[in-house]
């Protein structure tokens, strides 16, 4: 999953916007007003993405925009950091820098490193599917996330997350898993086959978002 890459340039992004912290009040006034109203602008496109469901087609493009993210959110902490009283926020900017590490935020920043292709299909009408593998150690169980996505035919760059399913090798045979769209009844099947003979598929069925 590229951890170590990811935890690395993380780190350099981290220690660049500690540098600019430190210079800070040696920028021009205009720059500085700047790089805040651009980290903001930042952030917001990432905020606004989660909220309305809608990304880019590139997988690689919307880790690109999550890393920008980040850096604006760091950037927004470094300048908070130093307001008065500045032991306080500090501290402050300090704990909230924290949960950049978790695996929610992380796990999205990896795909940046990604260059293998998107395994993705079209579906009936305008919805798409990418299957994303997944693996939870190496060694455990793995699985693969099934998405529908529905690509305006106007604007085919960007998409927005009708339903997912998501199927473990514990449970199912994910591999063979398969997924039916029916725009006119608004409702999406998942199906994932039987792993063994005594088990019974899944089938998980969904509306349309």
């Amino acid at each position: 999953m590229h951890l170590p890459l990811t935890f690395g340039l993380l780190a350099l992004l981290t220690g660049v916007v500690l540098v600019l912290r430190l210079l800070w009040w040696k920028l021009p006034p205009g720059l500085r007003k700047g790089v805040v109203v651009l980290a903001c602008g930042m952030v917001l496109i990432r905020v606004g993405s989660i909220a309305t469901q809608w990304t880019m087609t590139s997988t690689r493009l919307n880790a690109v925009i999550c890393w920008l993210a980040v850096a604006g959110y760091e950037i927004l902490l470094a300048r908070f950091s130093l307001m008065r009283p500045r032991w306080l926020t500090s501290i402050s900017a300090f704990v909230l820098l924290t949960p950049l590490i978790g695996s929610t935020l992380i796990i999205p920043l990896t795909r940046v490193f990604d260059w293998s292709a998107a395994d993705i299909s079209r579906l009936s009408g305008p919805y798409i599917l990418e299957r994303s593998p997944w693996d939870t150690d190496g060694a455990g169980n793995s699985g693969v996330d099934m998405i529908v996505f529905y690509r305006p035919p106007l604007v085919p760059f960007l998409r927005h997350t009708s339903q997912r399913a998501s199927f473990g090798d514990d449970e199912c045979n994910p591999g063979d898993a398969w997924v039916k769209v029916d725009p006119e009844k608004r409702m999406v099947h998942f199906h994932c086959p039987a792993r063994e003979e005594r088990k019974p598929p899944l089938d998980v069925i969904l509306p349309l978002r």
